[in-house]
């Protein structure tokens, strides 16, 4: 009986042994789950991040068309520096359309040329000047051909990337703290790498929405451009025709002289060929017989 007795406390001491780990293991587990679930929460919560202003990137192009190329270029580059902005691009370009050349003298030539010009200009200026430099911008042109803005609201890009950096700057916090290991270092420095671009795109970011960009493109009506310049023509310094028929007379005795002496120098094979030719005539003349017979035969 006392064995029995014995027996049933055993069994059911081990059985409230048991409940007892098993609740201990659930609140183990309760307390890793909900540990993990406060990671993720911290990470993911957007009240802690500062809701930023709203990001509106402006940009604007203009085609228009001018009396003077060169003065609008100084116009708007004054213009600009006064608005407190900077041209980061300026180019001017000359395109000859037409060409001819009138001969004045022998040596002088005057060239007629029709030029078209035109000139790009892109500058970077605070963006609450925009609108009123456009509108002056346009005043010194004949006429626009081309006038566009655009607004491009980057306000979530941004709060997109200021969270995904917020994400990593905590995960970096709780890994020097040793509640995280990243047994790979590579991973830290691409991790930190990433932050790096994100805080790199957001300044980016302020800064368009600081500044805005305005493309310029303006052109004039084509001009005649004279100018005297040398002749390049080398058939054109030619003498005057006296001057020429006196060379050529000159010339004509040079060559006169020059065939005398050739003959000169080959008199002896003159002299002989007037014997062999004189000693022809005279056999034929007395043996007409002989020539004859040869030509017939």
């Amino acid at each position: 009986m006392k064995t029995k007795l014995f027996l049933a406390l055993l069994a059911g001491v081990l059985l409230l042994g048991a409940c007892k780990g098993s609740n201990y293991e659930a609140i183990r587990d309760d307390k890793a789950s909900s540990s993990s679930a406060d990671t993720v929460a911290k990470m993911t919560d957007t009240s802690k991040v500062d809701i930023p202003t709203t990001k509106l990137v402006k940009t604007a192009d203009m085609r228009f068309k001018v009396k003077s190329v060169q003065q609008t270029g100084d116009a708007i580059a004054a213009l600009t520096a006064r608005d407190g902005g900077m041209v980061v691009h300026h180019q001017m370009q000359a395109y000859v359309e037409r060409s001819e050349d009138i001969r004045v003298s022998n040596d002088s030539v005057k060239r007629v040329s029709a030029l078209r010009t035109d000139a790009d200009m892109t500058v970077k200026l605070p963006s609450e000047k925009l609108e009123s430099f456009m509108t002056e911008v346009a005043h010194m042109g004949m006429y626009v051909t081309l006038r566009k803005m655009d607004i491009e609201d980057r306000t979530l890009d941004y709060l997109f990337e200021k969270l995904k950096l917020k994400n990593r700057q905590d995960l970096v916090e709780q890994q020097k703290k040793g509640k995280i290991v990243i047994k790979n270092p590579v991973n830290v420095m691409l991790l930190k790498d990433d932050m790096v671009d994100q805080q790199i795109g957001n300044m980016r970011t302020d800064e368009a929405v600081k500044y805005s960009i305005v493309t310029l493109s303006f052109y004039q009506s084509n001009f005649i451009n004279q100018e005297m310049i040398a002749n390049d023509d080398p058939s054109a310094y030619q003498l005057p025709f006296f001057n020429r028929l006196m060379i050529a007379l000159s010339n004509g005795w040079h060559l006169f002289v020059e065939l005398l002496l050739g003959l000169a120098n080959i008199w002896v094979f003159i002299v002989l060929s007037a014997v062999l030719w004189v000693l022809y005539r005279y056999y034929k003349r007395k043996h007409p017989a002989w020539f004859a017979s040869g030509i017939k035969s």
